[in-house]
């Protein structure tokens, strides 16, 4: 007679090897059972058994058999990445850029809105939603539907995914912005600050994926700043770190200033300087001081590996990042290395799938949880 100790201690095991056959999965891509036997450090009865599971639950399929080689082609399997779908928002005072994503967190549908930045806040949530349900039923039925959504946002946003400050879009303090995105799916809902998110997609997939220390300046009217410190995206107490809009910085000005007083768009401006010209290099110069002057800020308190820049003026490309390299390393005593955002202005939408699917990835391992019941 087994006893319910016993029963327990099966259990468990059972569901650690199917973890870790999950594991494997979504580390290798298609392999053979061999190979998995292999990458899970389990004997060639248990893996099966764990593909059995895990093939029942929808999260695991067998794909074609490689072509070429002598014999009967071995059986491959794969982890099924369409189980279950994210959205990931960008929700800005002139866009809103949606994505949908699957469980690897790659994009399977995207839409785009231009809006206008004095549109009150009920229409552009309404906006807001009907580009991400546009983007779920082009990628047709989600057999795992959404399973977690989070949106990014200019201001200041809390931990409980609430607007608390907002300058930039009428209506939006006090917007339980997380709480709107998730009821538009029945999923859990998530928000954060746009550069904060941008710095998020950077370190996943970007130009900062090999660093763990990063300052990430999201350029534009206003500059905006994102903070991950040992790999982990910082946001302080309420939200606002990064926030340097009412730090006296000595030199520091809006790029809209700039650019109002010049007469120019910012890819115009950048391609006179490109061409050799006086006016439009001071101007860039001007620009990239003032980039520098609200990077140094963080850059002197927390010693990063890495400044990303990101957002609108990214376009200007190494004409501006050479000058702002130039005036960090005068403000800085040891100014870290200065980069181009790989997502440009993606990058938020980016940082929004990458944080919607870290509640997704804990939902995938629940089933198959250490503790024992």
């Amino acid at each position: 007679m087994t006893t319910p100790g016993i029963t327990r201690d099966a259990a468990l095991l059972r569901r650690l090897n199917t973890r870790a056959t999950l594991h494997a999965l979504r580390r290798g891509g298609p392999q053979t059972l061999t190979q998995l036997v292999r990458a899970a450090g389990l004997s060639r009865q248990t893996a099966e058994a764990a593909l059995a599971d895990l093939t029942a639950r929808g999260l695991a399929r067998e794909v074609a058999p490689a072509e070429g080689g002598a014999g009967r082609p071995a059986r491959r399997f794969a982890f099924r990445a369409d189980a279950g779908h994210v959205v990931g928002l960008d929700v800005g005072p002139r866009r809103i850029l949606a994505m949908l994503a699957d469980l690897n967190g790659d994009v399977v549908a995207e839409r785009r809105l231009d809006t206008d930045e004095h549109l009150p806040a009920a229409e552009r949530l309404a906006l807001a939603e009907r580009a991400a349900t546009a983007c779920v039923e082009a990628a047709g039925p989600a057999r795992g539907g959404v399973w977690a959504a989070t949106a990014g946002t200019s201001g200041v946003v809390d931990r409980s995914g609430r607007v608390t400050i907002s300058t930039l879009i009428p209506g939006w303090t006090g917007l339980d912005l997380a709480g709107q995105v998730g009821r538009w799916f029945g999923c859990p809902g998530f928000a954060a600050n746009d550069a904060n998110l941008a710095a998020v997609a950077e370190h996943w997939r970007g130009s900062a994926r090999h660093v763990d220390d990063l300052v990430y300046v999201l350029t534009g009217y206003r500059a905006g700043h994102g903070l991950l410190l040992d790999g982990r995206l910082r946001t302080g107490r309420t939200g606002s770190a990064g926030e340097l809009g009412r730090v006296p910085l000595t030199g520091w000005e809006d790029a809209s200033v700039v650019l109002a007083e010049a007469g120019r768009g910012a890819d115009e401006l950048f391609q006179a300087a490109r061409a050799g010209e006086r006016q439009a290099l001071a101007l860039v110069d001007r620009l990239a001081h003032g980039l520098a002057r609200g990077a140094s800020v963080l850059v002197a308190a927390v010693d990063p590996e890495l400044v990303v820049v990101g957002g609108t003026l990214a376009g200007g490309g190494e004409v501006l990042l050479e000058r702002m390299r130039a005036h960090l390393a005068e403000m800085c005593l040891n100014p870290p290395e200065v980069a181009p955002s790989t997502f440009g202005e993606e990058s938020i939408a980016y940082g929004a799938v990458r944080m919607a699917l870290d509640h997704a990835e804990q939902k995938l391992m629940e089933p198959y949880a250490a503790a024992a019941p």
